[in-house]
C-alpha cells in the first residue's frame, strides 16, 4: 500500500484521543512514554492437517483474505509419533500485521466481527500476559464477512494476539479499551 495520505480511522482514534487520556491517566513525561499497539498476530491451529494437506492450503487462503496480507504455513518443530507427525509438516497457518493493516484489521475486528458472534457479551479481560500483551480466542473464523460461509469446509478457530509496547496489563487494558475493545467489565483487573 502506497498511499502516503490514508490514515486509518484508529489510528487517528489513537493520537487524537487515546495518547492524551493514556498521558492524563498513567502521568508520563513524556508522549514516548505511552503505550502503543505493535503488531496484531494472527495464529490458527488446522485440525486434521496431518492426514490431508489441503486443509492448510484452504487455511492460507482464508487467513489472507481475513487479514489483508498473505498468510504462511506454520511447521512442526519435532517428531511425535503417536500423533504421526514428522518434522517441518504444515500443521497452521499465521500472519502478522503492523502498521496500516494492523489498524484496518482492528477495526474491522471490532465494529464487524466480533458483534457477529453469537451471544456476544464482550471479550474477557483477564486474557493479558503480565507483560502487556492481549490474546484474543475466536472460535469460528466465520464471523469475518471476508468469508463466504457456502465455501468454508470446515470450522476452525483462531488466536489473535495484540502486541503492545505497554510495561503493564493495565496499561495495555487501557490502551485497547480507548482503542475500542469491547471488553466485558469495565473496571480493570489490577
Amino acid at each position: 500500500m502506497s498511499t502516503t495520505n490514508y490514515i486509518p480511522r484508529l489510528q487517528k482514534v489513537y493520537r487524537e484521543e487515546a495518547v492524551p487520556a493514556l498521558m492524563e491517566k498513567f502521568q508520563y513525561k513524556s508522549v514516548m512514554q505511552v503505550p502503543r499497539l505493535l503488531k496484531i498476530c494472527l495464529n490458527q491451529g488446522v485440525n486434521g492437517a496431518v492426514n490431508d494437506k489441503k486443509l492448510v492450503d484452504v487455511a492460507v487462503e482464508e487467513m489472507t483474505r481475513i487479514a489483508g496480507q498473505r498468510a504462511v504455513p506454520t511447521l512442526a518443530k519435532k517428531d511425535i509419533s503417536n500423533f504421526k507427525l514428522r518434522r517441518n509438516m504444515p500443521i497452521g497457518v499465521r500472519v502478522t500485521l503492523r502498521g496500516v493493516r494492523m489498524y484496518e484489521f482492528l477495526d474491522r475486528l471490532i465494529s464487524i466481527a466480533l458483534p457477529r458472534v453469537r451471544d456476544f457479551r464482550g471479550v474477557n479481560e483477564k486474557s493479558f500476559d503480565g507483560r502487556g500483551n492481549y490474546t484474543l480466542g475466536i472460535t469460528e473464523q466465520i464471523i469475518f464477512p471476508e468469508i463466504d460461509i457456502d465455501k468454508v469446509s470446515k470450522i476452525n478457530g483462531m488466536d489473535i494476539t495484540f502486541v503492545t509496547s505497554a510495561k503493564t496489563d493495565e496499561e495495555a487494558y487501557e490502551l485497547l479499551k480507548l482503542l475500542g475493545m469491547p471488553f466485558k467489565n469495565i473496571n480493570p483487573k489490577a
